[in-house]
């Protein structure tokens, strides 16, 4: 009876990894044969996806499971081979059941432009997500490839893989799913408004109490094991020392108390609280060039303002009957 149970579960289970992946294929998060998802069956053996096949089409029998190695232990298919990069997310996190990697546009923009993603914008990311890392770029496929997650992996369910797509992990399938929908989402949100020429932040106040409401959601965050709660949380990145040589910096997306400290000093630690079990706290993005005049928090060129003060005073001067 039991063994027909766990035979009716694991049906279950392949027949909603086969839904995540309509609904990947629907949203036009794969293209074609692209993204992978797993689950963890049990200590060592692992439901996946097989390559070569579009995620919007598959069946259950399809699906393959191997061990927490990436040796195939049944399914007509092959496994896909990044396939290793779920099982090292896995092994760096036993907590973990669930893994969905794909090329969602508006999110996959920014781990191509290598652009952090902003905090302090949109509630909800600080609640479902928190901090989210981007991995350094390095082809496809292999251990190698996998193992740029993991400075990253204990402390956050939502990683950038550079030049990519993104990873997201979670408790079950669609738990790992949704994180895929709210970060593209919110990339697409920040790309929307910021092409009205605007992003406002909230306060570092405002984003501690919504750190606070996590637990009460049964929500873990690291950064209040860490005591970072009272801590600056607009500019500080979780993820800088794990960063390493590959340390991307804001170029679009850049906090306006970042932008006036870097204009000020060049480089700034952006934290005043320490804590010796704390990664370092970020530096702020070097000044490359003056913060325009709109107030959103962006950079411009001087000599782009100043044509575009010159076209102005032009246009200004011919409607009102004085140009030559």
């Amino acid at each position: 009876m039991s063994t027909n149970g766990n035979v009716m579960n694991e049906w279950k289970l392949r027949e909603q990894m086969c839904e995540i992946g309509r609904r990947i294929y629907a949203k036009g998060f794969a293209a074609a044969n692209d993204g992978n998802i797993s689950y963890r069956l049990s200590e060592d053996r692992v439901l996946c996806t097989p390559t070569r096949v579009s995620k919007g089409f598959m069946k259950p029998d399809d699906l393959c499971i191997i061990d927490l190695e990436g040796k195939q232990i049944s399914g007509k298919r092959k496994r896909s081979s990044e396939m290793l990069l779920h099982l090292t997310y896995m092994k760096a996190r036993p907590d973990i059941r669930s893994v969905v990697h794909c090329h969602p546009p508006h999110a996959t923009a920014f781990a191509v432009a290598k652009e952090p993603i902003p905090k302090c914008v949109l509630p909800e990311i600080e609640v479902f997500l928190g901090e989210v890392a981007i991995s350094p770029y390095e082809t496809p496929g292999g251990q190698k490839f996998a193992d740029t997650i993991l400075p990253y992996a204990k402390d956050t369910d939502t990683i950038l893989l550079a030049n990519h797509g993104t990873i997201t992990s979670g408790i079950d399938l669609e738990d790992a799913y949704f994180k895929t929908e709210i970060i593209d989402a919110y990339c697409r949100i920040l790309l929307l408004a910021k092409q009205l020429g605007r992003v406002n932040y909230y306060s570092d106040e405002k984003a501690a109490e919504l750190l606070r409401l996590k637990p009460g959601l049964g929500i873990p965050d690291p950064r209040l094991g860490l005591g970072l709660e009272n801590c600056d949380l607009c500019g500080n990145s979780l993820f800088r020392e794990g960063y390493g040589d590959f340390s991307p910096e804001p170029r679009v997306f850049i906090h306006p108390k970042l932008l006036n400290q870097a204009t000020q000093s060049g480089e700034s630690n952006a934290c005043s609280c320490h804590s010796h079990d704390a990664p370092a706290a970020v530096a702020a993005p070097k000044a490359q060039a003056q913060p325009s005049s709109n107030g959103n928090g962006g950079v411009s060129s001087p000599d782009v303002d100043a044509l575009v003060r010159s076209i102005t005073e032009q246009v200004m001067s011919a409607l009102s009957g004085t140009g030559k």
